[in-house]
């Protein structure tokens, strides 16, 4: 079979057996005059690499499960034609499996004095700072035989951010918040402790409502209604320890807090409460404090993004310091973080007091629904072990979050998927109540 293509023009120039050329060289491996000269003249009109001027533009954050699209610029200030391939490199972390071959790799054609595009798309897999390589240009002659190559650093970072997916139980949330704000026609009674009006008493209602004066200046006995408190400060404390790095399903816990976390975060704000945020394990990781209402959310975001689990037991002590120097006045505080027997019973349980005589504390803990369906199953010998370790598992949580609840603490201890409805419930309760 003949040979075609530069092959064929390898032994047409100079009769060079085709098998000792191979495309994927940067050079040949025997050479005569004509072929010599054939890529001499190719190299000479490849357009050089190092001279080309590259940068950026695109997206600087992305939800994690969402795409980000980063665009590399390429100007040729040469007067030869640019005809390249083109690598883009990111971590592997920056595409889903086997994306990242298509995804950041490019043929480019710049004719002398121009610039183009070329688009890289992210699907990153995991939270954090996401910062670009490196940039890879091979330049081509006319006729392929020789190429010129260089790499270029080009800076460019991608934020991926919590993806925030307990945001479609906000609706439902906010509907019941402004139930307890009677802007519906569900009437609160005798709960909270600001004024809101007045209204005739109906059989059932709390007798402590009763406003005697206003009784004595009409026919018929008048009751208080009452909104929830506003501008109520809520602290949320994320446990960044050892045990936030467990994994339940697919994430570690503390990603699973961090989902609840902005969930309850969205609605204290609506609910007119004040918001921070402290990340903690040995060390403050992550402190947002004094935002507006409108930048709370943002932030909390923001800073979650980098947030990892530290493979260190979580000083209690120092937690506590923390929390009572960075909230002095009577707070509702948040804690997302284990309901293990030993991490309480030996870390928070000896300075818990110190919490609860200043502020309303409520524990936030994520459950694993493996062990849930471990306790329900039969059939086998295996199968019986695994419900009894589960069961006992279960019973050793149920036991901790009761000696929690001895000291006053709210405790709500749900799956991934549950957690972040029950602990804004959980919230609500507490609002109606008047307890913050």
């Amino acid at each position: 079979m003949a040979p075609t293509g530069r092959a064929a023009l390898l032994a047409a120039l100079g009769s060079l057996p085709v098998g000792i050329w191979d495309p994927g060289w940067t050079g040949i491996l025997a050479v005569n005059g004509p072929i010599t000269l054939a890529c001499a003249c190719d190299y000479a009109l490849a357009a050089p690499v190092r001279r080309l001027r590259l940068s950026r533009s695109g997206d600087t954050s992305v939800r994690l499960g969402d795409s980000a699209d980063v665009t590399l610029t390429v100007t040729n200030p040469s007067n030869r034609p640019l005809r390249a391939r083109l690598r883009d490199a990111w971590p592997p972390s920056s595409w889903q499996p086997d994306t990242e071959i298509t995804a950041s790799r490019h043929r480019l054609t710049v004719p002398p004095g121009e610039r183009r595009r070329a688009t890289t798309r992210l699907r990153p897999t995991r939270r954090g700072d996401r910062q670009a390589d490196r940039v890879t240009i091979r330049s081509y002659g006319p006729l392929g035989l020789f190429t010129r190559q260089a790499t270029h650093k080009v800076p460019w970072t991608v934020r991926v951010l919590p993806p925030f997916t307990s945001r479609k139980h906000l609706p439902s949330k906010l509907a019941r918040l402004r139930e307890l704000d009677g802007r519906t026609s569900v009437l609160t009674r005798g709960e909270g402790t600001e004024f809101d009006s007045l209204r005739e008493y109906v059989p059932g209602d709390d007798t402590r409502s009763i406003d005697w004066r206003a009784t004595a200046r009409q026919t018929a006995v008048a009751v208080r209604t009452w909104r929830p408190e506003r501008d109520r400060h809520v602290l949320i404390v994320l446990d960044t320890g050892r045990t936030s790095a467990g994994r339940v399903g697919d994430a570690p816990r503390l990603d699973s807090s961090m989902d609840a976390a902005l969930l309850l975060a969205a609605l204290a704000t609506r609910a007119g409460d004040r918001v921070d945020l402290l990340a903690y394990d040995r060390r403050v990781r992550a402190l947002v404090q004094g935002r507006t209402a409108g930048d709370v959310l943002p932030s909390l975001v923001n800073a979650m993004a980098t947030l990892e689990p530290e493979l260190v037991e979580t000083d209690a002590r120092g937690l506590t310091a923390t929390i009572l120097r960075t909230t002095p006045r009577r707070s509702l505080i948040v804690l997302l973080t284990t309901l293990d027997a030993a991490p309480i019973e030996e870390g928070l349980l000896p300075v818990l007091s110190q919490l609860t005589q200043r502020h309303t504390v409520l524990l936030a803990s994520v459950a694993d629904p493996h062990v849930a369906r471990m306790a329900t199953s039969r059939g086998t010998t295996d199968s019986v072990y695994e419900a009894a370790a589960a069961a006992h598992s279960q019973a050793e949580r149920h036991r901790t979050a009761d000696q929690l609840r001895h000291h006053g603490v709210t405790v709500v201890d749900a799956t991934p998927e549950e957690l972040p409805p029950a602990l804004s419930d959980a919230y609500l309760a507490l609002k109606s109540a008047g307890r913050l």
